[in-house]
């Protein structure tokens, strides 16, 4: 998974938590923690697939475009990190004679493309409304101990 993802779920929560207030790349990379230039390359990507508007100048910044509601983790996956679950490197090497060797780099693509679906559907139902209000009401944290009690019982 890369960092761009995480970027853009956060300045898409952040912004929808501002209503109708313009935040600036400035105030974005401070919520972020990051580079001001890191974050505007993948607002960047968010305004010229619709998810955001911007206003330049003195005054300006970034806007929502759609209601936080209707954007979907999934849909941000695939636009800013698809393809990044599987390896830059696979072992292996096609024409060896080994048959682990000549299989392993097919083989092992399939079961990350299997992950990418498996990983994007689950994203698919998570909207920025939803992560909102995980923030909002600490759910994160009451999740993770549920999920430890759930555990414990098994």
């Amino acid at each position: 998974m890369n960092s761009e993802f995480t970027i853009a779920v956060h300045c898409l929560v952040f912004l929808s938590m501002k209503d109708e207030c313009m935040a600036n790349s400035e105030d974005l990379s401070q919520s972020v923690g990051t580079h001001p230039a890191r974050v505007r390359k993948v607002l960047s990507v968010l305004r010229k697939n619709g998810y955001l508007t911007t206003k330049e100048g003195a005054h300006g910044g970034y806007l929502l475009s759609r209601p936080s509601k209707d954007i979907k983790l999934g849909d941000l996956y695939r636009l800013v990190a698809g393809g990044s679950l599987g390896p830059s490197w696979c072992s292996g090497e096609s024409g060896s004679t080994c048959v682990v060797s000549s299989n392993m780099q097919e083989v092992m693509g399939g079961i990350y493309d299997g992950g990418e679906q498996a990983l994007s559907a689950y994203f698919d139902r998570i909207s920025i409304e939803d992560v909102k209000h995980r923030i909002s009401n600490g759910e994160e944290c009451s999740l993770s101990k549920e999920l430890l009690s759930t555990k414990d019982r098994s």
